[in-house]
């Protein structure tokens, strides 16, 4: 039996693996990685030593820890791990001085974002972003998954029409506003059939952190946050970003009136937020640059 993490030997929502495993037959276990909670870690493979299985660990432990890097951050941290994609032009721009982003990057970069959003528990954006694009947030094809769509909106201006309030599937759609929205659209939004939470402020932006720990506690374990730039610059500001995809189009838009990817009032170089490129691949005609923090 080969396996990404150690078989668990404990009761959860499920039964421990490690009695299936013993009453199956299999004689021998290759896993990657033990279980990252320090009460499991190493238990499960002991157990399966001290019955008489030969057990392999340690293969492919980097390839491993990756697979299941969502997993281990709500085990040690309860909170989910964030995926933040940005699809940007080679200079650093999300829209063009009209405000239009469709489309920047080409059909084999956008299709990889689908691949994404079947990975992922929820897809993140804000409201502005359902107010100017009106996007649906599922996976095109879904072959099967159906991840949360999150709406950060403030003032819980979402529009009736949109998509996410009238699509089907509404009941998959929570929007996080804070003391600011006003109690008739808190109502409209919750007869909508939404999910509404209202969350405390931060720097005049729903707080992100108690977010993140009240989506952790519902089990969600992978967001991929699609923006805007103002998201981008809180989740950047708040230091919640496991993962950074740059998808970069090989275009210009320069300008002062064209939209920058990361929003708010910058960094200063001295203190920036530092990056370490850990890959990149050719996507058709983009650059799909995956880096994390420094």
């Amino acid at each position: 039996l080969y396996v990404t993490l150690e078989p668990c030997c404990t009761w959860g929502r499920t039964p421990p693996c490690t009695d299936l495993i013993l009453s199956s037959g299999v004689s021998r276990v290759v896993a990657c990685v033990r279980d990252p909670n320090p009460r499991h870690s190493g238990r499960g493979l002991t157990l399966l030593r001290r019955k008489g299985l030969a057990v392999l660990e340690g293969v492919c432990a980097d390839e491993g820890m990756k697979l299941i890097a969502p997993f281990s951050k709500w085990v040690r941290k309860r909170l989910p791990y964030v995926t933040l994609k940005l699809g940007i032009s080679v200079d650093g721009k999300i829209a063009d001085a009209q405000g239009s982003s469709r489309w920047i990057t080409g059909p084999q970069a956008r299709a990889r974002v689908q691949e994404l959003r079947r990975r992922v528990d929820a897809v993140l954006v804000g409201g502005r972003t359902v107010r100017i694009d009106n996007p649906t947030l599922l996976p095109r094809p879904s072959r099967g998954r159906k991840p949360w769509r999150i709406v950060l909106a403030r003032h819980g201006l979402i529009p009736r029409a949109s998509k996410l309030l009238s699509d089907g599937d509404v009941g998959q759609t929570l929007i996080a506003v804070s003391n600011q929205c006003p109690a008739k659209t808190l109502a409209r939004l919750m007869e909508s059939g939404a999910l509404v939470v209202k969350l405390p402020e931060q720097n005049g932006h729903v707080a992100l952190t108690p977010l993140l720990r009240s989506l952790a506690r519902s089990g969600i374990l992978h967001v991929l946050c699609e923006g805007g730039s103002e998201i981008a610059a809180s989740m950047i500001r708040a230091h919640e970003v496991d993962e950074y995809l740059f998808f970069v189009s090989p275009c210009v838009l320069g300008g002062t009136e064209s939209k920058s990817a990361v929003g708010g009032a910058g960094f200063l170089l001295c203190r920036n937020p530092l990056l370490e490129f850990e890959s990149g691949e050719k996507v058709g005609r983009d650059l799909m640059i995956r880096a994390v923090p420094a």
